[in-house]
């Protein structure tokens, strides 16, 4: 399995990293690259880890994301078709049907090398349909006995959101919203959770805060491990999800779990995740009054909140990895017997 699979303190577990980590339970043999921080020692050691091991495994599968990672996948891809090996693509990130449009000629020929086109959103297979019509979705899974649900009925304005801090995410956002909310719930509360990538973005909440006179009632965290991640959205009873684009967030889906109050944004593939009013509350992005609009619905109607947040539980469990290892299981047979049937 190729992709990013760096592991240390400041670096949670991420979707493949779960799913790596639980297919031996179903009797596969996996082999993960790779670990290393540098972009460029990256991809060396997955080039290397292609060629060393190529007697050691019988297909791979590449993790696809836009930007500059890119062509970790298209050289993975590329070698590993030179070593006749079946490739599983699974599409990751809400910029990739913008790089696509500016790059179509790349994503053309690296779709083409696989044996089987991944993605964990209907999204992206609906925004990329042109480049492969065969796309499937295999929904990111979660652990829900993990997460402990708690009902939320009359809520309080402690709002948690948990992304990196990077203008994808659009983490001044939140700032604003706080903002908004304090002027009719004085009380309210903002805790901010994830990694800083770098730019700037973390400095530029902090900056926020104290210009709009909020900074007393923000709390910014630093990831935690994954473990405590419960314990956060147990705090709070409003998830707040600020993003521009996306695909599918795990944290999103965690939060539901809980039970938490979820406002999002409704961008990329979050519209089939969320039904607004149904299991949360979708706005436009970039709308700070329109998502404080929102919370406000839930902090004044009890029985809106208390419907929400126990929808957003059934929601959550049909994520649960108990549904989506069988597809996982059932994808990678059929590929390697399709691959047998060949040879």
């Amino acid at each position: 399995m190729i992709g990013n699979y760096l592991n240390s303190p400041r670096h949670n577990k991420n979707v493949w990293q779960a799913l790596a980590g639980r297919l031996p339970a179903m009797g596969w043999t996996v082999m993960t690259t790779s670990t290393k921080e540098s972009q460029v020692l990256r991809l060396l050691d997955m080039l290397f880890t292609i060629l060393r091991k190529k007697n050691q495994y019988n297909l791979a599968q590449i993790d696809v994301f836009s930007g500059n990672a890119f062509i970790f996948a298209e050289s993975c891809a590329r070698l590993l078709k030179i070593l006749k090996k079946p490739i599983v693509l699974t599409l990751h990130g809400g910029g990739l049907p913008s790089f696509a449009r500016r790059h179509p000629k790349r994503v053309a020929g690296l779709l083409s090398l696989a044996s089987v086109v991944v993605t964990p959103s209907p999204y992206l297979r609906q925004r990329l349909a042109a480049y492969d019509s065969h796309i499937r979705v295999i929904h990111n899974g979660i652990d829900i006995s993990s997460i402990p649900y708690k009902s939320r009925t009359a809520i309080s304005p402690t709002l948690i959101w948990i992304r990196a801090f990077h203008q994808t995410y659009n983490p001044e956002l939140a700032v604003k919203v706080l903002f908004y909310l304090l002027k009719d719930y004085p009380d309210a509360s903002l805790t901010m959770v994830g990694p800083d990538k770098g730019d700037g973005s973390m400095q530029a909440v902090g900056v926020l805060a104290v210009k709009m006179g909020v900074e007393k009632h923000l709390k910014i965290m630093r990831p935690v491990p994954y473990e405590e991640v419960p314990a956060l959205l147990g705090n709070a009873d409003l998830f707040i999800n600020t993003t521009n684009y996306d695909t599918a967030p795990r944290s999103l889906l965690e939060a539901m779990a809980n039970g938490a109050c979820v406002v999002s944004t409704d961008v990329g593939g979050i519209p089939w995740m969320v039904t607004s009013f149904r299991d949360g509350i979708l706005v436009p992005p970039e709308e700070a009054i329109a998502m404080t609009a929102a919370i406000k619905k839930l902090l004044s109607n009890p029985e809106l909140a208390e419907r929400v947040s126990k929808t957003a539980r059934q929601t959550a469990e049909g994520y649960d990895w108990s549904n989506v290892m069988p597809e996982w299981d059932d994808l990678f047979t059929e590929v390697l017997e399709r691959a047998c049937g060949k040879n």
